[in-house]
């Protein structure tokens, strides 16, 4: 039976290559998703529990059947242990990330790095001073080992306070304390929360939703923090470039390989390799017109803003663009990797290519990186992909790609507007731009591909609203055309005018997911400029799409940091009217902002543009 594909992704290349799909007799995950339906409804309240194996228990939402699992444990405490147990995962799983980086950074300083190197000194100074580490007369790898001596022990216990929290404004800082929720040391508060959530430890919920927010502001002003500073101190703190975007970017008469995940630890070393001259030749030999690099989720976002490398899409997408038949290799390391694309790539020529000691994937050969073979395996695997150009069958390539602008760094945004935050402040001030909206996260088959996102950047860019992005929505809106100067055509009067005068997009590319720490910093500098804290300024973070753990633990630490912020998706609360109240209003008392869940992006920008009407009020703007 054909499938309505416009019911799954508003995108041409998506709906063309879900028709191609369906034709090779490729599942997707759409096929998956339908199959799972009814999904359980205990599960998506929150209801159900496997803390331990007296169970697994689950609490009748309507009061008829169990009001308690074995242990005597009510709905009030399953919810929240369950929604503490996905904070836990996704800091972990984005400050894991950080820890990789820190050990990168440590081999270059030691020597057993090849290939690897310092590409930002000027920021690599800037970050050691934070860390109170005395440059002057210093060399770089010196400086480098101490960095990554002191990064570390913001992984421990020995801590009363992470380093990088003092780029929060002191009002912010002071609010933390006083509630206890100063994060302490990444590791320990992720463990600590896995301790709470044992049966038989922590049954308020109230209590350990505060760890939770403690827990997810280690990730934030932790690990995430510090793997943004050390991705640019390696590879280089990103500044505008032009790119593009879709699966128009793979290229018929080149050898594409395909980067996918998150860390930029790999993918720099294919890059680099992809450049090397006999490699080249050897392309040439094949009857290839060279080597085209594409990305797709956050390992894709992290080249594209350092080097402009072309994304052919984002999460939902990475099943189809095996589809074109065009790739010859898909590089993977870890995170928002589906175990399925072993199995689509079975059905083309692709090789696929699973790099990580910690991500193995059924149907991909496991090459493992580490900093000390990186290079000369990157060189390996790009020769690989070469030789199997001609192995290639039909390809598919139905659109052409769609320019776009990256590489919006804080540094880029704070050079684009004379070195200070002032302009922006002023041009906020006056109105010209009413406020700014991070738009955040991942795709989710439970929302159509994509609309989310650029339903709600539309609406408001058209309402001289700016908007900077990361991830998945990142690509959604470089596809949508979003991301060139022109697109000052879809804003309004006023950020038309400003975003005209600085020569740039209504939306700003800001990276992967873990630089979302990069609007952190940049909410900090504004609210420190107006002496005021983050949640008093006119900025709101919306999540249309998300649907991972990583997802959670961000949205938790930019409520804790004082940001209001819009989930699409519903999180697996609703079994607990208490926790709902909690995070939807009672953390308006507690930390100056909360959660709003609204998955209509029509109605989630009226919701977002009434808050910013609101701060602006307060402020006397």
């Amino acid at each position: 039976m054909s499938k309505t594909y416009e019911n799954n992704t508003i995108t041409e290349d998506g709906q063309l290559l879900l028709k191609k799909a369906e034709k090779d007799q490729v599942e997707t995950v759409w096929d998956r998703y339908n199959a799972q339906l009814p999904q359980c409804g205990y599960c998506e309240m929150g209801l159900s529990c496997r803390v331990c194996v007296m169970g697994p228990c689950r609490v009748d939402p309507f009061g008829e059947g169990p009001q308690q699992g074995v242990c005597g444990a009510d709905a009030d405490i399953i919810v929240a242990r369950n929604l503490g147990r996905m904070i836990a995962a996704g800091a972990a799983s984005h400050s894991d990330h950080g820890r990789d980086l820190v050990e990168v950074l440590a081999g270059v300083a030691e020597g057993t790095a090849p290939g690897y190197e310092i590409r930002d000194a000027e920021k690599l100074r800037n970050v050691a001073a934070e860390y109170g580490i005395e440059t002057d007369g210093k060399e770089e790898l010196v400086i480098a080992g101490e960095l990554a001596d002191a990064m570390q022990e913001d992984f421990g216990t020995r801590k009363k306070e992470l380093t990088l929290v003092k780029r929060a404004p002191e009002k912010r800082q002071e609010l933390w304390r006083k509630l206890g929720v100063m994060p302490r040391g990444i590791d320990r508060e992720t463990s600590e929360m896995m301790h709470r959530t044992h049966m038989g430890v922590d049954n308020g919920w109230q209590s350990l939703l505060l760890h939770g927010i403690r827990n997810a502001l280690s990730d934030g002003w932790g690990g995430s923090m510090i793997a943004t500073d050390v991705s640019d101190i390696l590879f280089g703190t990103p500044a505008p470039a032009p790119t593009s975007a879709n699966v128009g970017v793979l290229k018929e008469d080149q050898v594409n390989i395909i980067v996918h995940g998150h860390n930029p630890v790999v993918s720099e070393m294919i890059l680099l390799a992809c450049q090397d001259n006999e490699i080249l030749g050897l392309a040439e030999e094949k009857g290839a017109k060279g080597i085209n690099v594409a990305g797709v989720c956050c390992t894709g976002n992290e080249l594209l803003m350092r080097h402009g490398v072309a994304m052919a899409g984002n999460h939902l997408t990475t099943e189809l663009v095996l589809a074109t038949g065009a790739a010859d290799m898909m590089i993977v390391d870890y995170q928002c990797i589906m175990p399925a694309l072993g199995t689509v790539a079975a059905c083309y020529h692709t090789k696929m290519i699973s790099t990580s000691d910690k991500a193995r994937f059924p149907g991909m050969e496991h090459r493992e990186f580490h900093p000390d073979n990186a290079s000369e395996l990157a060189k390996e695997l790009v020769k690989e992909a070469v030789e199997n150009f001609e192995n290639r069958g039909e390809v598919y390539l139905p659109v052409e790609p769609v320019p776009a602008i990256g590489g919006f760094s804080v540094e880029a945004v704070l050079r684009a507007l004379g070195g200070t935050p002032q302009p922006l402040i002023d041009a906020i001030a006056s109105g010209k731009i009413r406020g700014a909206v991070g738009i955040v996260g991942c795709n989710n088959p439970k929302i159509k591909q994509d609309y989310g996102h650029v339903t709600l950047t539309r609406r408001l860019i058209e309402n001289d609203i700016l908007v900077v992005d990361t991830g998945c929505a990142a690509v959604a809106n470089a596809k949508a055309g979003f991301k060139i100067p022109e697109a000052i055509e879809f804003a309004g009067p006023g950020l038309k005018e400003i975003c005209g005068s600085l020569g740039i997009p209504p939306v700003l590319h800001f990276g992967s997911c873990v630089d979302n720490v990069r609007i952190l910093v940049l909410a900090s500098a504004l609210a420190n400029a107006l002496n005021v804290d983050i949640s008093d300024l006119p900025i709101v973070a919306a999540a249309p799409e998300w649907y991972s753990e990583k997802a959670i633990s961000i949205g938790v630490y930019a409520v804790g940091s004082g940001i209001y912020t819009v989930l699409g998706p519903m999180p697996p609360i609703t079994g607990s009217m208490n926790v709902v109240k909690l995070l939807t209003e009672g953390l308006n008392d507690v930390v100056g902002a909360a959660f709003a869940v609204e998955p209509d992006p029509e109605k989630a920008a009226v919701l977002i543009r009434q808050h910013i009407e609101g701060k602006r009020e307060k402020l006397g703007l």
